[in-house]
């Protein structure tokens, strides 16, 4: 996966609460043979219409959300079923972080592991975050993974806690085993050690 570290892009508001992950990823699109750009299919049922055509009033088919890279969320976000398919298509339509007052424990986990920051922030500071970019579409964010910092359209700035294997990981761009493979000679020394009757 793609190294997280300094992400600054428009940030799409979705303030409705609760969104699960069948909004975000419809069960129909689960069955597929391998990974592929499931991003196409992010918030699909959202986006199109019956007919197949774009819903011009869905916030992500707005000019000035086109290349957005956060999303800013209500409560509860990507709560349901625990598939992890609904982190692959925000990541392949291109978001790299997400911001909400809660998240589903799956889906922030599933995140986590698939390269997509998930940042839990306060209610009130994301409620006056979305009435921010209602009054002005695509404002941009700030999101500085090495420092755990937010700033926000009006300069503010917010602390985020996340642990820092998880940190490190995403920050070089590894899953759990692209770090395994990274320590591959210091397991080797170990073992050999270790069969030496050193450990």
């Amino acid at each position: 996966m793609q190294p997280v570290s300094l992400i600054e892009s428009p940030a799409v508001p979705f303030p409705r609460a609760n969104i699960d992950t069948d909004q975000i990823l419809p069960a129909r699109f689960l069955q597929k043979p391998r990974r592929e750009d499931y991003g196409r299919y992010a918030f699909h049922d959202l986006r199109f219409r019956s007919d197949g055509t774009e819903d011009s009033d869905f916030v992500l088919n707005r000019p000035q959300f086109r290349d957005a890279r956060i999303l800013v969320a209500n409560s509860n976000f990507a709560c349901g079923s625990s598939r992890e398919n609904a982190v692959w298509a925000l990541y392949d339509y291109g978001f790299r972080a997400a911001l909400a007052p809660s998240f589903g424990d799956i889906f922030a986990s599933n995140s986590l592991k698939n390269g997509l920051l998930p940042i839990a922030l306060p209610g009130e500071i994301i409620a006056a975050l979305l009435d921010n970019l209602a009054r002005a579409p695509g404002a941009p964010i700030r999101i500085d993974l090495p420092g755990q910092t937010v700033t926000l359209p009006d300069s503010t700035q917010h602390r985020f806690e996340i642990d820092e294997f998880t940190k490190y990981c995403l920050v070089n761009g590894f899953d759990e085993l692209d770090y395994t493979l990274s320590r591959l000679d210091e397991i080797k020394a170990f073992e050999r050690r270790r069969l030496n009757g050193a450990e």
